[in-house]
């Protein structure tokens, strides 16, 4: 890796390469030099580097899984009957583009960033699925409205896809992760998001409300969780310890999904897939 490039031997690099040309101009070695400023490209053009700032203190993410090797084997065997069946069923959506973005492969202080997610992100809809689809769809000029994830799990079984991994969702705005976010604007501050998957369950009717608990998901929901999960964790090699919440990554402590989510029944299933072995 390239050191940081500083002011002062940017400013050499350029003043020299401006008197090389002069000079060559005057000899006809113009061409030997546009060889050497090319060679050179990579530390004319490196941006210079800075230290990011820190996120601040945040409480450490202990995970509600376990490792576990041992399984039901007729839940095995019917998740693994999901999990064939699961691609086919799969809807795909195109999302307006002012609600996603590229992944950044560096930060806004120059510093390379890895574009492979690492940390699966889990929310709620606390409304219909209809309504998250409507708001991802919409274009939103304001920075504070745009908002998506990658994947919603609606309470009867659909698995929608509304953006592809490989993009960056805007599931999480002030947010980290066991001391790791990314600033992309300086102006603005951190997230997860570009090292993140955001996936969203469909809020029972009971609980389209602010209050702190519901009656829970449908087991077709935690179904193709364990299935959608354990394929993320196996192709992105994402440990089970980087599976979280909304509410734990969340530095304006105003976010609290999802609610009334059983880590037992999560467990289980991804236990039964070999995801926690």
């Amino acid at each position: 890796m390239l050191k940081p490039f500083s002011h002062q031997r940017r400013q050499g690099a350029l003043a020299w390469a401006a008197v090389a040309l002069a000079g060559a101009a005057a000899v006809g070695g113009t061409a030997l030099v546009l060889q050497n400023l090319r060679d050179q490209g990579p530390l004319l053009l490196q941006p210079q580097r800075q230290r990011a700032p820190e996120p601040p203190a945040q409480a450490a993410w202990i995970s509600p899984l376990t490792r576990q090797c041992s399984a039901d084997p007729a839940l095995r065997q019917r998740l693994l009957a999901l999990q064939r069946r699961l691609p086919a069923r799969v809807e795909r959506l195109r999302i307006d583009p002012s609600n996603y973005a590229e992944r950044q492969r560096r930060d806004a202080y120059g510093n390379r960033l890895s574009t492979t997610p690492s940390l699966i992100v889990l929310h709620e809809t606390v409304y219909g699925l209809g309504s998250a689809i409507n708001t991802f769809t919409t274009h939103h000029p304001n920075d504070g409205d745009q908002v998506s994830y990658h994947l919603l799990l609606g309470e009867h079984g659909r698995v929608v896809e509304t953006l592809d991994p490989s993009k960056r969702a805007f599931g999480a705005g002030y947010s980290a992760f066991q001391g790791r976010w990314v600033i992309t604007n300086p102006a603005m501050a951190g997230s997860i998001n570009n090292f993140a998957l955001h996936l969203s369950l469909e809020t029972p009717l009971d609980g389209e409300d602010n209050d702190p608990s519901h009656s829970g998901y449908s087991a077709v929901q935690y179904d193709n969780l364990a299935v959608v999960l354990a394929d993320w964790m196996r192709r992105y090699r994402i440990p089970y310890t980087a599976i979280t919440t909304h509410r734990h990554v969340d530095l304006g402590l105003e976010r609290a999904d999802p609610r009334s989510f059983d880590w037992s029944a999560l467990q289980r299933r991804l236990a039964a897939l070999g995801a926690l072995c």
